[in-house]
């Protein structure tokens, strides 16, 4: 049997789609750059929508807090052209989330590529002693 398919989520799933399109088209802040959007999590009642976010060219961790305070500036314009293109009562309140999960995996893919070098010349040296 499918699972089922809640309405928070298939909101979230749209919202991420049209949030994606107008961030691209309509923001025009220099502090955003480009956007993207990971993922968008909807409150069970349908007022909130938590966006998590990673920035393109932000490498720096100043860099990605204006750019997330920018967007948090911009989330009622936002909110505002959502809630044109989607036929729902009441367009959840927007709160954007820097995304740190990519971070962290490259930092684990760094751990490991690290231990795995380590390795290899640790058996290197122990073959070359023998």
């Amino acid at each position: 049997m499918a699972k089922e398919y809640s309405r928070a989520e298939r909101l979230g799933d749209e919202l991420q789609r049209l949030l994606a399109l107008t961030i691209q088209n309509e923001v025009r802040d220099p502090r955003v750059g480009m956007v993207n959007i990971n993922e968008v999590v909807v409150s069970r009642d349908l007022s909130y929508a938590k966006v998590y976010v990673t920035y393109v060219n932000r490498d720096t961790e100043t860099e990605r807090a204006e750019a997330t305070t920018a967007l948090n500036g911009a989330a009622g314009f936002l909110r505002s052209i959502v809630a044109k293109k989607l036929d729902i009562r009441m367009t959840p309140k927007l709160q954007f989330i820097f995304d740190e999960t990519s971070m962290r995996g490259q930092a684990l893919s760094n751990l490991i590529n690290k231990a795995v070098a380590s390795d290899r010349a640790n058996s290197a040296d122990d073959d070359s002693s023998e």
